[in-house]
């Protein structure tokens, strides 16, 4: 008899492919429209120097809605939903690495952190050319910007959403060709693999820690968008001081990390490492429980037909 308490984990070969990557889209999409204002506060927070336009994450949230209204938290949205791609490559490299390495090592915790690391290195692969992109347009504020480029405005009309994303790629290209594309590609892998690659094994680390301390009737998707929550609190913390370096070398066009590091800590010292870090865990606890929850409900969803009434869920 199947112990209530496991948490059952639905692997690759157990998904019905095509229901998985259909109800994977939209899940994404809605995701992004939900988290994306704090992705953009996150962006400008780390690329200010000191406090010399926002105090902190309400701060910015007000300030930018109240200067360039809600159009103004969505800046560089349109360009970032093409990361849709890179994320539906993730999710396909993290469920094939698994079944890979479940070949040679059937522990949870390994499979997990070379599966999060492997699928990280291919979506951002995809995924830096995009940010880089939709950065620069985050960093555009009301007839200024905090970046390298600032979008053009045509006989002082506001240029239309697709042209300003032309006219910043124009001037990426121009500055420093196509290179300019991936640039911070190296701080991103810095950033993002050690991220995902802890991630996952924090987050199954964390749901049996609290299946074990929880009746076994109880909800395992409950514990697991707990769970969620938490792995990317310890995640993020563990990784923020890469991701604060990352977007200064995307938006400010820097070519050297450890340069960038001096400069940072020269600047603002040890505290610099932690800038945006709670914008971070504010965007992603409701995300990454959307995402528990979305994800897993999507597994469950996705399963071929004859698995269906052989879990408890």
């Amino acid at each position: 008899m199947e112990d209530k308490r496991n948490i059952p984990i639905i692997e690759w070969e157990h998904l019905d492919k095509r229901k998985f990557y259909v109800f994977g889209i939209c899940m994404t999409m809605m995701i992004r429209v939900s988290v994306y204002p704090f992705t953009l506060i996150r962006t400008r927070l780390q690329v200010q120097k000191g406090k010399s336009l926002y105090n902190g994450t309400l701060d910015a949230f007000v300030k930018i809605l109240r200067t360039e209204g809600t159009a103004g938290l969505y800046r560089g949205f349109l360009v970032n939903t093409f990361t849709l791609i890179s994320g539906q490559c993730y999710v396909t490299t993290y469920e094939l690495t698994r079944k890979y390495v479940s070949r040679y090592n059937n522990n949870n915790a390994v499979k997990s952190l070379v599966a999060g690391g492997s699928a990280s290195l291919v979506a951002q692969s995809i995924t830096v050319p995009i940010d880089v992109i939709s950065q620069h347009l985050m960093m555009q504020r009301k007839g200024e910007s905090m970046g390298r480029f600032k979008v053009q405005n045509q006989d002082g009309k506001r240029m239309l959403v697709f042209g300003q994303t032309k006219d910043i790629i124009v001037q990426i290209f121009k500055a420093d060709g196509f290179r300019g594309f991936y640039r911070g590609y190296v701080a991103s892998l810095l950033t993002y693999i050690p991220n995902s690659a802890v991630w996952w094994p924090f987050y199954h680390f964390y749901a049996e820690q609290l299946s074990s301390l929880t009746p076994k009737d109880c909800p395992h998707l409950l514990l697991q968008a707990i769970s969620g929550p938490l792995a990317a609190a310890t995640a993020s913390t563990l990784t923020n001081p890469m991701d604060v370096i990352r977007a200064r070398v995307q938006v400010e066009g820097k070519s050297s990390i450890i340069l960038t590091f001096r400069q940072l800590m020269a600047e603002e010292g040890p505290w610099g490492l932690t800038k945006g870090l709670s914008a971070r865990i504010i965007s992603a606890t409701p995300s990454t429980i959307v995402i528990v929850v979305g994800y897993e409900t999507l597994k469950k969803l996705s399963l071929r037909p004859e698995l269906v009434d052989s879990r408890h869920w």
